[in-house]
């Protein structure tokens, strides 16, 4: 698998920060688009804070998955089983009170390229 380009680049770890002028910024969120031989698309959303900012990075991904329902609600479930997308969300409470959050989408090119048409500004480039 290899890292594509997709969208604004996160100066620290090089995935992209989400934004959109009719969508607000993604704060916490960061994002990192990935591709295999077999044309599934890897995309993972990550966040890791502290107790008091929780809320705001599960609210942004309510964003997330309230858009991809609204978009593709119909077609989620197993990529390989024929649909366009799916998800995993994992929650983690981490040593020192940091709370990772990571949200992981298998999708298809059409997921991901939609995706990026809502949430990736290009002015952010």
């Amino acid at each position: 698998m290899h890292a594509l380009p997709f969208g604004t680049r996160h100066p620290s770890d090089g995935g992209f920060v989400a934004a959109c002028p009719d969508t607000p910024r993604m704060r916490h969120l960061t994002f990192d688009l990935t591709d295999s031989s077999d044309d599934i698309l890897t995309l993972e959303a990550m966040a890791s804070t502290r107790e008091a900012e929780h809320a705001a990075v599960m609210a942004e991904v309510e964003q997330v998955l309230a858009w991809a329902q609204a978009e593709f609600g119909g077609r989620q479930g197993p990529v390989e089983d024929g649909n366009t997308w799916d998800h995993e969300l994992l929650v983690q409470h981490e040593a020192g009170g940091w709370i990772t959050v990571t949200l992981t989408f298998s999708a298809l090119p059409e997921f991901a390229e939609a995706f990026q048409a809502v949430f990736v500004n290009a002015e952010d480039d």
